[in-house]
């Protein structure tokens, strides 16, 4: 009776926390956006720390598993970790050093088709133009014809002022992006190094305030969520890289079969947005075409149709084979999980909603195939009997 008074005052002080977050939604929220901010770089590093786990474990696994010596016990961490960071590092300047210059050759030779044009289109426009009635137009001409030199000066001198302007405020933002962009990712990766360093001592460290503070149902259900979430991302991604190298080896190869230009770069470019689930390697096949269009059209036109040819083939056989058997998702929710959260939150909600939909299509299975289960039959009671003595 004594303890019957504290579910009033919690309801009270639920209520009440409600209300305020209903009245002050606009600096509740402003607030939460400050602090997301700036724990940006936290979650940042992570997210890296998350992906770089993967690779970590697998050479971990791989760096004399059998072995018993204590050098080779101490040294397997940090040498999986560096490993692992530069092979991520190696897939990214390869890449690029892939990309960059092919897609700087083809703007360069589109600017040098154009310049011609534009040249031609200049003469013409000269021709056709009297210069005299376009001064009187737009208030350069005195009344007796003759040029207002002072309004000229005037016009240009502004307009230098501002173009000045506009240059240093753009060099100035530019800067500051740059030394924000570095700053985040510098500690981005000291953050990430630290969890990938002490994931075990934070792993324990985490589950015992879980439990300190936790009913234990409520404990085994949050683990069993998170080893589902873990699961789920794990082979998400996992699958998600294998699948675009499967679709970047088969873009390459049906390039070089059909003799389109770019064939190397372009496979890679494909690949590497194929990462980006259902609608990366449309980008990728976007920026391919623009490229083989600087060399021909009609090239351009076919590579179209055979992205789009090579795209059905990996969404109806590859991508559910490779990704929606790893995580246990059906192609519909697979599209539709991409769909919305691509229009929530643009392509990280793209990557975010496949695995977390996954994760509750596991957790409602599992509960609806539990539920709906036949309850076991009772277990008989065996009748004690009676010993001689009685």
């Amino acid at each position: 009776m004594k303890h019957e008074w504290k579910a009033p005052v919690r309801f009270g002080i639920v209520l009440f926390a409600l209300y305020l977050a209903i009245h002050y939604w606009g600096k509740l929220s402003a607030l939460l956006l400050l602090g997301l901010g700036a724990a940006f770089p936290l979650v940042l590093g992570a997210v890296v720390a998350y992906a770089v786990n993967i690779l970590m474990s697998m050479y971990e696994r791989w760096y004399f598993p059998a072995s018993r010596s204590r050098a080779v016990i101490k040294s397997r961490r940090p040498v999986c970790l560096v490993l692992a960071y530069a092979s991520l590092i190696a897939i990214v300047v390869l890449i690029v050093r892939m990309i960059l210059p092919e897609l700087a050759n083809s703007v360069s030779l589109l600017v040098r088709e154009m310049v011609p044009m534009l040249e031609e289109l200049s003469l013409k426009i000269n021709e056709n133009l009297d210069m005299n009635q376009l001064a009187a137009f737009s208030g350069l001409t005195l009344a007796d014809g003759s040029i207002n030199w002072r309004e000229i000066l005037t016009t240009a001198i502004n307009w230098l002022i501002s173009g000045l302007g506009g240059v240093m405020g753009s060099v100035m933002s530019l800067a500051s992006a740059t030394v924000s962009a570095a700053f985040t990712a510098i500690v981005s990766t000291i953050f990430s190094i630290y969890l990938l360093f002490g994931k075990e001592k934070l792993q324990r460290n985490c589950a015992r305030v879980l439990k300190t503070y936790l009913k234990p149902k409520w404990y085994n259900s949050l683990v069993y969520f998170l080893e589902t979430l873990n699961t789920c991302f794990h082979n998400f991604v996992v699958g998600q890289c294998t699948e675009a190298v499967i679709l970047g080896l088969l873009c390459t190869g049906g390039m070089l079969l059909f003799r389109f230009p770019y064939a190397s770069m372009v496979g890679a470019l494909v690949g590497f947005t194929a990462l980006i689930p259902v609608a990366g390697a449309y980008i990728g096949a976007g920026v391919g075409a623009f490229m083989i269009f600087t060399s021909s059209p009609l090239q351009a036109l076919l590579f179209l149709v055979f992205i789009g040819i090579l795209q059905q083939l990996e969404g109806n056989l590859i991508y559910p084979k490779v990704v929606g058997s790893s995580i246990g998702l059906p192609g519909i929710w697979v599209l539709a999980a991409v769909t919305v959260g691509g229009g929530v939150l643009g392509i990280g909600g793209m990557l975010l909603a496949v695995p977390l939909t996954a994760t509750f299509y596991q957790i409602l299975r599992s509960d609806v195939i539990r539920r709906s289960a036949p309850p076991a039959p009772p277990i008989p009671e065996v009748s004690e009997k009676s010993s001689p003595e009685e």
